[in-house]
């Protein structure tokens, strides 16, 4: 392994309602959160304690643990932690302390990742993974990341203490993800694709806006990494690994709607990026008839209503001409947006007709043979307004990422663990733990290329995140930090 990062920079959701297909699987599940349950049981002085202990240490210190790295930052007045920047070091110091306190072995890799990691009673067996990422973006908030690492090491601080964290099946270890934003050289998940093997060597020639490129940050830190060694030392083997648990924000309104604060993730949406480029007669604003113009913007416009609507109600539109044969197009109507975020156009001066008009196109959703196929529907009908209008039309792709979906079993475990948690919190639920599917991108995408995955969502205010006003409630935490817990009892 790598030696750890140099001293000099450091600064410091009673009632279920489950379809017949997951009864087996989940029943099983269950009975394995007994052991959790069975915590609380005991003559009411003993359970007094322990839910001290538990609100202790999952809430009240893993909150204040989250103000303090929401402080670490290479920022004067907002939030800002960059790849192997002062501050992400610094915080990186921080995390390893706390993986310390709560009984790890603790290490830095030579891509900058944190690992804290317990062996239990079998160090050969195969082990579980938990992390998020500790880098931020511009002017972030403080749970983006943070709190999948904070809870992770508040459960096993829990387990520590009550003197069962020496009894773990299998090796257990935590993860902080030294990069997943991509902030600093836009390349995301540096950290866990480093891990998952699946980070090009190439990547170490990635330049910041400096000239400053990924293995020149590296070295500055003491981290001699070389395209030589870089799987040698980071790739783990996918034989020695279990699975991969993820708990983060879920960064959208779905939770904070139905009134709970945990949801389980069964997949994270696939991802492709368009560049539409329209181009049509430049001219004189006041003196070309409308009837004779050949305008990039209006078409524009109706390109991106056309693909509002689309979007909107994709039933409307796909299979018709029977390209689509098999496709579950409901299906798409639940987890398909799509979103235009830039667009340009020249020479863009008031009194001119543009001459060209180019904009972005942002298109999700969690069934991949879905994307496609609105893709290709959308270039088509595209294609047709463009040349009703006389104008030409360039689409071209600039991104794709494959959806990933999460396993079912580890998502059975993980619904079982976060229904503990809620009935710990609120008594009786009637509720069943929702279901959701994740439109932004996370640590566990590139995971997934090396094992099976697991997320688990809490929520935040007003679904906002990548903003400072992004927010978790105290109890939340709790909740996060009981669900991760019952997990890991799983594992006694």
């Amino acid at each position: 392994m790598a030696s750890g990062l140099p001293k000099p920079h450091s600064l410091d959701h009673e009632t279920f309602f489950i379809p017949y297909i997951f009864i087996a699987c989940f029943g099983l599940s269950l009975l394995s959160t007994l052991a959790f349950a069975s915590t609380f049981t005991g003559n009411d002085d003993t359970k007094g304690r322990k839910n001290d202990l538990f609100t202790e240490i999952l809430r009240d210190e893993a909150v204040m643990r989250l103000n303090e790295l929401g402080k670490v930052s290479d920022a004067d007045g907002y939030l800002e932690r960059t790849f192997m920047s002062l501050a992400s070091v610094t915080a990186g110091n921080v995390i390893r302390r706390w993986m310390e306190d709560a009984g790890l072995r603790t290490w830095v890799d030579s891509i900058g990742n944190v690992h804290g990691r317990v062996d239990g009673m079998n160090p050969s067996s195969q082990a579980l993974l938990i992390g998020s990422h500790l880098d931020t973006v511009v002017d972030a908030g403080i749970f983006d990341g943070s709190l999948g690492i904070v809870s992770a090491i508040s459960a096993l601080k829990i387990l520590n203490m009550n003197g069962k964290l020496e009894r773990l099946k299998r090796p257990v270890e935590v993860i902080a993800f030294s990069d997943e934003e991509g902030v600093r050289f836009q390349s995301t998940f540096l950290g866990s694709a480093a891990i998952a093997g699946v980070l090009p060597v190439s990547a170490l020639n990635i330049s910041d806006k400096s000239g400053v490129s990924v293995q020149d940050v590296l070295k500055e830190n003491s981290i001699d990494t070389t395209e030589e060694n870089l799987f040698q030392q980071l790739k783990y083997d996918p034989d020695t690994v279990w699975g991969y648990v993820e708990v983060h924000i879920e960064q959208g309104p779905v939770l904070e709607k139905v009134g709970l604060p945990l949801g389980v993730v069964k997949g994270i949406a696939g991802q492709t990026r368009l560049k539409v480029t329209v181009r049509g007669s430049q001219g004189h604003a006041g003196t070309v008839p409308m009837s004779m113009r050949q305008d990039p913007m209006a078409a524009a416009a109706e390109l991106i209503v056309l693909l509002e609507s689309l979007c909107r109600c994709p039933e409307n539109f796909v299979s018709y001409d029977g390209h689509c044969n098999g496709l579950p197009v409901d299906s798409l109507a639940g987890s398909l947006v799509c979103t235009v975020g830039e667009i340009s156009t020249w020479p863009s001066a008031s009194n001119v007709i543009p001459g060209q008009v180019t904009f972005s196109i942002d298109l999700r959703t969690v069934d991949d043979m879905g994307r496609e196929a609105i893709i290709y529907e959308l270039s088509n009908r595209m294609y047709a307004v463009c040349d009703r209008r006389s104008v030409s039309c360039l689409i071209e792709r600039k991104h794709d990422a494959n959806a990933v979906i999460c396993d079912p079993g580890l998502s059975s475990q993980l619904k079982s663990a976060a229904y503990t948690a809620l009935k710990r919190i609120e008594g009786d639920i009637q509720e069943e733990v929702p279901v959701l599917m994740s439109g932004a991108g996370h640590d566990a995408m590139a995971m997934s290329r090396m094992t099976k995955v697991g997320m688990l969502f809490v929520r935040c205010r007003g679904g906002i995140s990548h903003s400072p006003e992004e927010h978790v409630l105290d109890d939340d935490v709790l909740a996060a930090g009981l669900a991760i817990s019952a997990f890991l009892e799983t594992q006694i």
